[in-house]
């Protein structure tokens, strides 16, 4: 297991784009100190914040976080890497394989673009967790997010494959959503707000916007196929897509093939 054990709170904001297992084992103790991860013009390197420990392993460890390491595993493509602490923006964005776990809370932007492996992130998340970052045309794109404590607004906002699980979040979860599932405890006012496809399941929700339909309350053999799919991750989840559900029809201002799911308790 590779260790990167932060000396103290870096000066700038600093770039992990290219700080992974794979890229880290290609290289010796000196070479990775040089890496440059700095975004200002003081050209900072890995070495000038970070005591390094390389085993050439699949595994990374990052010892001590911040709100200012933006883009850690941004570019995963296997292996693991565990941060202790926060981090910043775009945790795991674009990210194709493997896992990335944070003991802390993420900055805006988590797994934005993410294709694959799993984001887990124990505190909470700022807006457009699993959205789409500017210009971008989709958010979450295959990738699985677990969200422990709660999220800002957009939620998984043109998210267009993949899951998201979360405890809260804010307004606006789902917008303009393409595909993909997003479960949580409860959501803030207009969930599902443009979206085109996909499902969102929550126990609770704030206002919904009128061109959402309400379509009674159903068994369907895709809830407890959900259900079964949820529950290795959150038994809490798996349990409410078991429960009672009402569902919505939406939203129907657009192409209004998504759904929403709400506990009928």
């Amino acid at each position: 297991m590779s260790t990167l054990t932060l000396r103290q709170e870096p000066p700038e904001r600093l770039d992990f784009l290219h700080v992974t297992p794979l890229s880290l084992s290609r290289l010796s103790e000196a070479e990775a100190a040089r890496l440059p991860v700095g975004t200002s013009r003081r050209g900072l390197t890995l070495g000038d914040c970070f005591t390094i420990a390389l085993d050439k392993s699949e595994d990374l460890v990052i010892e001590g976080g911040s709100s200012r390491l933006d883009r850690v595993g941004a570019s995963l493509d296997g292996g693991s890497i565990r941060v202790v602490g926060d981090v910043g923006q775009r945790l795991g964005a674009g990210m194709k394989n493997g896992s990335v776990t944070v003991t802390g809370s993420a900055g805006p932007f988590a797994g934005s673009g993410a294709t694959g492996g799993t984001i887990t992130i124990a505190g909470d998340a700022g807006d457009h967790a699993g959205g789409a970052v500017y210009a971008a045309k989709a958010g979450l794109d295959g990738a699985t997010l677990v969200i422990k404590g709660t999220a800002g607004d957009h939620l998984g906002d043109r998210m267009r494959r993949g899951l998201i699980l979360v405890g809260t979040a804010g307004a606006h979860a789902g917008s303009r959503m393409i595909a993909g599932t997003i479960a949580a405890g409860s959501l803030g006012d207009h969930p599902g707000f443009g979206m085109r496809r996909g499902t969102i399941l929550a126990s609770a929700t704030g206002a919904l916007t009128p061109s959402f339909v309400e379509t009674g309350t159903h068994d369907l053999v895709f809830l407890r196929l959900l259900a079964r799919s949820l529950r290795p991750l959150s038994p809490a989840h798996a349990d409410l897509a078991a429960g009672a559900l009402t569902r919505y029809s939406g939203d129907l201002a657009t192409l209004g093939k998504g759904e929403l799911w709400v506990s009928a308790a």
